[in-house]
């Protein structure tokens, strides 16, 4: 069982930056993937960055490429993304996820997920 709590959200103008953290609780957090996937009003969950149980493995989705790093830290239980050069586009609700994942943005694969964050970039 994992359990995981995002933080690290509010409010932004664009062109800034923000740092989302994921705390997990449970054994299998450190040999699990864990992903970042959000959702804007009216529009689908969509997958935003992945990382492997080691951090050897990272996959980002190409709206976020260059502006965007996730990374973990196993002995804090916890995964981050920075986000950096933030746009208006940027705003949804940030969940992250674990699982055993082979595809990173299929939500299928992910078995635990947080409650979500917000996050609002203003123009």
């Amino acid at each position: 069982q994992v359990r995981l709590v995002e933080s690290g959200g509010g409010l932004v103008q664009a062109g800034g930056s923000l740092r989302l953290s994921c705390a997990a609780s449970g054994r299998a957090f450190s040999s699990s993937a864990m992903g970042w996937f959000r959702q804007a009003p009216g529009k689908e969950r969509e997958f935003v960055a992945g990382i492997n149980w080691s951090g050897s493995n990272k996959s980002y989705a190409d709206f976020v490429k260059g502006r965007f790093t996730i990374s973990r830290d196993t002995s804090k239980n916890t995964v981050y993304l920075q986000m950096n050069s933030l746009k208006p586009e940027d705003t949804a609700v940030y969940y992250c996820a674990a699982g055993p994942v082979v595809n990173w943005d299929d939500e299928r694969e992910y078995d635990y997920w947080g409650q979500g964050i917000q996050v609002n970039v203003s123009s």
